[in-house]
């Protein structure tokens, strides 16, 4: 992984939709809108639909008010995943990468792979049981069938992603429009819904139901698609554009949110009204509110409708969960590869276990599928929440972007909120998997080390960036001011000493010397002669080696001068510590730089005592080049 690498979140539609359009405040509107609505449909995907009911049928409408918690979250997560995009063009993914060590980034990646995978599971059953609602084809068929409609996406992909977007708000308006008439044909009462407002938890089960309700509304892998979305706009990066991005991203969150939150509340109250109100109390399976839905409401309409919205949700959440498999691999990993394979990956992901499990336990176990799905979503939700907080807060790379403080607490709150509760639903089915009579203890035993594994980590990826921050600020270089560094200029070295012993090092030290100084430099070449003459007679020594370096040194010169620069030579007798810092100073150098490897007495300078006389000889600066 190369963190240093910058690559663009789903580079095939990166800033391809044009926002500076002529025109009113819609207009702008429109350009902006689509990112949202893709996310939505992770909102009302088929494991949603699951504990809707189950909460609408055993609860009435009490649980209206989780639904309402859950969409606010939701928006406030979602405009700092979008925020987080705009602001840094960085996804989730990516900004983890850069952020968090390589062995975190791969738990997290891991992860956000598992919870990609129990997603699709979900929309793939989802998918099946309204393709077998509506066509009464075996379940088993209908999964298989699943394998080959993710290739839609590639499809319209290939038509930009407005064409996609516009297909995610239509099968979306199907699902809106199918649960109007609905409500037309249930007529459900107007006080009950208002009543349903008011926060309360009739039993412990109640509690179980709101937390799974939180659970498969918040959906971690809406946060890493949502950030890279939002990048699908063409923008110029100036503090305005920035903020008429985030507007009208915020207004496209909320229409799009809210319409989620209308459809989870019409399948509950659906449940309420049909079910509870007739005394049907254990209707959780989709399969039976389909049913019960044709003779309970006197339309065989009802029936037809929940199968096509069902078909429509599981179609929809399946073209953004693919796409959300494809920022995370790219944003964790820096990995690029075929659209075509990815798609296969994460759909053979979910295709396999859900087509093992109805096989061996039968179409039955398909609730019980769904509800496992939605659990490990839970334990995933968390990994995705906190570091995004930890992104948008970050002054330094949020700029004046950054979320307020009562943002920050909000979002805190809400991040805590859903932790507790998951941690509670996860807890809660370890305990049922541990109590169940024909339980395997050994694979219960490996799922709590797991979560426990799980839950660790969630504390380092909370508190090691506060840590760190704690420590950074902490650190203060000695009488220095907080702002001296703000406006930093390059260092021009114009006098440059450079120490040579004739050996290999002395091509790389020159090298660095030429790169800091340039041609408008001028360069003093020693070298210190350490024969017995010369430490004997000095500058008198007319000795053999004498000559001999003086040869190699005036070579050195003139090769430089022949490249275009200003050098000159100076030879230094007898000893090196004091010839070099000598020599130095005579030329009034402002930089001296010295080879790592010596010829007789220079290898003292680096492997010796000599490094330290030279040093606290000259007043300038010492490179060594190693």
């Amino acid at each position: 992984m190369d963190k240093n690498k910058i690559t663009h979140s789903l580079s095939e539609v990166h800033s391809t939709v044009e926002t500076k359009v002529p025109g009113g405040f819609f207009k702008k509107l429109f350009a902006f809108a689509g990112p949202a609505y893709l996310v939505s449909v992770g909102y009302m995907d088929p494991g949603n639909w699951a504990t809707d009911l189950a909460g609408g049928s055993k609860y009435g409408y009490a649980l209206i008010w989780v639904l309402l918690m859950s969409n606010l979250m939701a928006l406030l997560l979602q405009s700092l995943s979008a925020r987080l995009g705009i602001v840094r063009g960085r996804d989730l993914a990516q900004a983890s990468r850069e952020s968090y060590d390589k062995f975190t980034n791969g738990f997290l990646y891991v992860l956000a792979e598992i919870a990609i995978a129990a997603c699709d599971l979900a929309e793939v059953l989802g998918m099946a049981i309204g393709l077998q609602l509506l066509f009464d084809i075996p379940l088993l068929y209908g999964v298989v069938l699943c394998v080959f409609d993710t290739f839609i996406l590639l499809f319209l992909l290939n038509y930009g992603v407005r064409k996609m977007e516009a297909f995610i708000i239509a099968l979306v308006a199907v699902i809106g429009g199918a649960f109007f008439i609905e409500m037309f044909y249930a007529k459900p009462s107007i006080s009950g819904i208002l009543s349903g407002f008011v926060p309360s938890i009739p039993t412990e089960d109640a509690l179980y139901i709101a937390i799974g309700i939180i659970g498969a509304t918040v959906m971690p892998h809406n946060l890493y698609l949502h950030s890279a979305l939002v990048q699908s706009r063409k923008m110029d990066r100036n503090d305005n554009d920035i903020r008429t991005a985030l507007k009208f991203n915020f207004i496209d969150t909320t229409i799009a949110l809210n319409l989620a939150f209308f459809v989870n509340a019409a399948i509950l109250i659906l449940a309420a009204t049909v079910f509870f109100k007739n005394g049907l109390y254990e209707v959780a399976e989709i399969q039976d509110a389909h049913k019960l839905l044709a003779p309970m409401l006197g339309t065989k309409w009802a029936a037809i409708l929940f199968a096509v919205a069902l078909i429509a949700s599981g179609q929809s959440s399946t073209i953004t969960g693919t796409l959300a498999g494809q920022i995370i691999m790219e944003g964790y990993l820096n990995l690029r590869i075929a659209p075509w394979i990815r798609r296969i990956i994460t759909r053979s992901l979910a295709v396999i276990p859900a087509f093992i499990v109805i096989q061996t336990m039968g179409e039955a176990a398909t609730g019980k599928l769904l509800i496992f799905s939605q659990v490990i979503l839970s334990m995933q939700l968390g990994f995705a929440v906190v570091p995004l907080i930890h992104f948008v807060s970050d002054k330094q790379k949020m700029g004046t972007f950054t979320i307020k403080p009562w943002v920050k607490i909000l979002a805190w709150i809400s991040a805590s909120i859903i932790i507790i509760l998951n941690i509670r639903l996860v807890w809660s089915q370890l305990e049922n998997w541990y109590n169940m009579p024909d339980a395997n203890l050994t694979l219960v035993y490996i799922a709590m080390a797991f979560a426990f594994f799980a839950f660790i980590m969630l504390l380092i990826i909370t508190l090691k960036p506060v840590l760190v921050k704690a420590i950074d600020q902490k650190i203060k270089l000695p009488h220095q001011a907080d702002g001296d560094f703000v406006n930093l200029k390059m260092q021009n070295y114009k006098r440059i000493a450079v120490a040579v012993d004739f050996s290999t090092a002395d091509n790389k030290a020159l090298r660095h010397a030429l790169m800091l100084g340039g041609t408008n430099a001028e360069y003093l070449i020693m070298h210190t002669v350490e024969s017995a003459g010369a430490f004997l007679h000095g500058k008198e020594t007319a000795d053999f080696e004498t000559d001999e370096d003086n040869k190699v040194l005036d070579n050195y010169v003139t090769n430089l001068r022949n490249l275009g620069y200003k050098a000159s030579k100076a030879i230094g007798y007898g000893n090196p510590k004091k010839e070099i810092a000598r020599l130095t100073i005579s030329f009034n150098a402002d930089l001296l730089v010295l080879g790592s490897h010596g010829h007789k007495g220079l290898m003292d300078i680096f492997f010796g005592t000599t490094i330290e006389a030279v040093r606290h000889s000259v007043k300038i600066p010492v490179l060594v080049v190693k």
